[in-house]
């Protein structure tokens, strides 16, 4: 992954997979990174590893820029031959179009030919490749996951595992790991558990990635998520063995992921994330009640959030909006008139549906508000009355650093603005941001008021169960929300004040006509 700093816009994680045994470990990777084409567009790649006649393992790699339908033909996946494969998507950054950063990375470490695949951020990276480099190391890329190859091949254990743990102990931040070397399979998570790794299997086949949606499309059963600081190794044999390998320390989940980054059909934890988003909507309607005519979500994460505010307020869910689901992700021109023109090419307003009506618009976050701005003209350009903004997050007021691509916090709206502001910049008539305590409700659901003590805050932390065989109680992170860092930031901008420090956006405001001018 990228160093933070690079990061400009709230984007999508990266995607990783990993599959032992099975004919053909190579195509089951393909189509899990269909499922995974979320979580990265610019780039992808497959490392595949298959036993030759002389005992010794081969490695085959294929990696470039596009989506994984343009990198991987028929005509590739039928001459690779594997028995183990792992593969990668990657989201986009200012140092986009490196392509000695298109991962899976290969290696020989210990005599030993590997490949690696990584979703997260080292938050020390920088001071470890300092430390490397002055120690006569040579980099060929400005990633972060290099960082964990340099360290592994300064390890004198004789284990790969242990050559794994002994890189492992040197890293913080979040991070999930898939590894191949000479036909084993590892899968490695920090200790925290910030970014997502989920296990299966489908007879004598193991899957390991990124989210449970790409299980279900290879019809593989969920057996349960890798724990925080565990290392699982799935042999040549298909044997898996599991250790801990760091020391146990605070769950803290990235609560972005149910909330915007995961699938609505992935799992988060034992929970649904489609269900976890119906719950945001119905916080949002218990929270923020009011009159109106319609409900619309700003598609497509934001549309079960919708469904539960609606089925909670008892309003018509209405499809104001469509989306398009051709255009790029980005759509940057210079005038006023052109930036709105991006914004329908993306998205719709249905003026026949919106004309004339009052009306609670459901969008999953919002982080430098100009997107936001740009669908609140095109709602009033269609004809909507009122508009009362509900936000299924609570204001982000602090950068991630854990594998998360958002803005620096000069350039986050909630960082610099109260929430009185920020309603009369977008020009709705109100706008209720879920507090964090909402999103604790949500995030928990029916076990919300069972454990009330053992709810994800800054006082009251849980720690992850000791055993491997049995799941952790999810406790989630909530720095972008609060600027409680789990996992210290090598980086002083992370800390810096802001406007709104001292007292806090906020979480809802309302405008009377009179002061909405005309």
């Amino acid at each position: 992954m990228q160093p933070h700093h690079a990061a400009r816009s709230l984007n999508e994680e990266c995607g990783v997979i990993g599959v032992s045994g099975g004919e053909n470990p190579a195509t089951m990777v393909y189509f899990g990174l269909y499922a995974l084409q979320h979580r990265g567009q610019e780039s992808s790649g497959m490392v595949t590893s298959h036993q030759g006649a002389d005992g010794q393992y081969v490695q085959s790699e294929h990696k470039d820029f596009g989506l994984v339908a343009d990198i991987f033909s028929p005509d590739v996946l039928a001459k690779t031959p594997a028995q183990q494969a792992i593969g990668h998507v990657r989201y986009a950054t200012t140092e986009s179009g490196r392509r000695e950063n298109i991962q899976p990375f290969c290696f020989n470490v210990a005599g030993q030919q590997g490949a690696i695949a990584h979703n997260g951020n080292i938050t020390n990276a920088t001071t470890l490749r300092r430390q490397l480099e002055a120690r006569g190391c040579k980099f060929t890329s400005t990633s972060d996951t290099e960082v964990v190859v340099r360290l592994m091949a300064e390890s004198t254990a004789k284990d790969f595992a242990d050559i794994i743990a002994d890189a492992a102990k040197q890293l913080t931040g979040g991070f999930s790991l898939v590894l191949l070397v000479n036909g084993n399979l590892y899968a490695l998570r920090d200790r925290h558990g910030l970014r997502p790794l989920v296990l299966g299997r489908k007879d004598n086949i193991y899957v390991v990635a990124s989210e449970t949606c790409a299980l279900d499309l290879l019809d593989c059963t969920f057996l349960r998520d890798v724990h925080p600081s565990e290392l699982v190794c799935i042999d040549a044999a298909g044997q898996l063995s599991s250790q801990r390998i760091l020391p146990a320390a605070t769950m803290a989940y990235c609560s972005f992921e149910p909330i915007y980054f995961s699938r609505p059909d992935s799992a988060c934890g034992r929970e649904s994330v489609y269900e976890i988003r119906k719950r945001i909507g119905a916080v949002l309607a218990q929270l923020y009640p009011v009159a109106a005519d319609a409900v619309i979500a700003v598609p497509d994460s934001a549309t079960p959030i919708a469904m539960g505010y609606a089925e909670a307020a008892n309003i018509p869910l209405e499809l104001g909006m469509i989306r398009n689901h051709y255009i790029g992700r980005t759509f940057i021109q210079p005038s006023q008139a052109q930036r709105d023109l991006g914004v329908k090419l993306k998205f719709n307003a249905q003026t026949r549906v919106l004309a004339g009506r009052d009306c609670v618009v459901i969008d999953d976050s919002i982080v430098r508000g100009t997107t936001s701005r740009k669908i609140i003209r095109m709602l009033r350009k269609a004809g909507v009355k009122k508009i009362h903004f509900r936000v299924g997050s609570p204001p982000v007021t602090h950068s991630c650093h854990y594998g998360i691509s958002t803005p620096d916090r000069s350039q986050l709206v909630a960082a610099q603005y109260d929430v009185d502001r920020i309603c009369a910049d977008l020009d709705v008539d109100s706008l209720g941001y879920l507090t964090r305590q909402g999103l604790a409700k949500a995030l928990d659901g029916p076990e919300y008021e069972r454990n009330v003590d053992a709810r994800t805050s800054a006082a009251t932390p849980l720690s992850i169960s000791g055993e491997l065989g049995h799941p952790p109680t999810m406790s989630y992170c909530m720095a972008c929300f609060s600027g409680d860092y789990p996992v210290k930031i090598d980086n002083p901008l992370a800390y810096e004040s802001h406007p709104t420090d001292a007292k806090g956006c906020g979480y809802y405001a309302e405008r009377s006509r009179s002061n909405q001018g005309s």
